[in-house]
């Protein structure tokens, strides 16, 4: 299981995933689910993935490659004028992996389904993020709903419906999506550090690239801080009158 999550704020974009693949009591591991598609000066792409590792990997070795078109050209990455290009791009990449995938695993009863967050920006064009479903079809991040997840998202989800919004500062809103990664961490062994992610400013000042592992002390000094808080909130908070 995974966890990642995106938000397209006035003031950028962010996408964090974890890197957790496995998590049975003799058997943890990690893979990287954050991966960078394009990194040019023209056009900056990152996608974050959730589902069937294999499907994944085969879906960016795809995307190396190029898709064809319905003439036999290979469509690139570095090709597309837009976000929006890029994500049907992307969904043609994901519906051929996992039928690729499926096709191998359908007598071992193995889901080859995966879901992507697609964000970035391409040339002048504003700052996108799409999820992108293992159909191939997507939907692209709004201003009344600045986030979007994938994976194991119910934990999370509380607090970035509480304390995120399209106006949020940048600042804030790393801090509101790595307190989402604290409390889905707390209650799912499935989803843990080491935690990467990217921050894109709007403003076009580079973007920031980050990861948060097992001993970072930001993140723990993030993590004990909101458990005290929510105590003193707690005690703040009127006893039921009832009892």
């Amino acid at each position: 299981m995974t966890y990642c999550v995106g938000m397209l704020i006035e003031a950028g974009l962010i996408m964090m995933a974890d890197t957790r693949t496995n998590a049975g009591v003799d058997n943890i591991s990690s893979f990287k689910k954050l991966h960078f598609l394009i990194n040019e000066p023209d056009r900056l792409v990152v996608m974050a993935s959730a589902g069937s590792l294999s499907a994944t990997q085969t879906m960016l070795a795809l995307l190396q490659e190029g898709i064809p078109d319905k003439h036999g050209t290979k469509r690139m990455i570095a090709d597309m004028p837009n976000m929006f290009r890029t994500a049907e791009l992307i969904g043609d990449a994901v519906v051929i992996a996992r039928e690729s995938v499926e096709e191998h695993l359908k007598t071992s009863g193995i889901n080859g389904g995966v879901s992507m967050l697609l964000g970035g920006r391409i040339g002048n064009g504003p700052l996108s993020l799409y999820l992108i479903y293992s159909e191939g079809n997507f939907i692209q991040c709004q201003a009344d709903s600045p986030f979007m997840q994938i994976g194991e998202h119910k934990y999370g989800k509380p607090i970035l419906d509480r304390a995120l919004h399209f106006d949020t500062p940048l600042d804030e809103a790393v801090k509101v999506g790595l307190l989402s990664y604290d409390a889905t961490i707390r209650s799912n062994v499935s989803v843990d550090r080491p935690i990467d992610l990217i921050v894109m400013p709007a403003d076009g000042r580079p973007a920031i690239q980050k990861r948060l592992d097992e001993d970072d002390p930001y993140f723990n000094e993030l993590s004990a801080t909101w458990g005290r808080l929510l105590i003193d909130a707690r005690d703040k908070v009127p006893d039921p009158p009832f009892l």
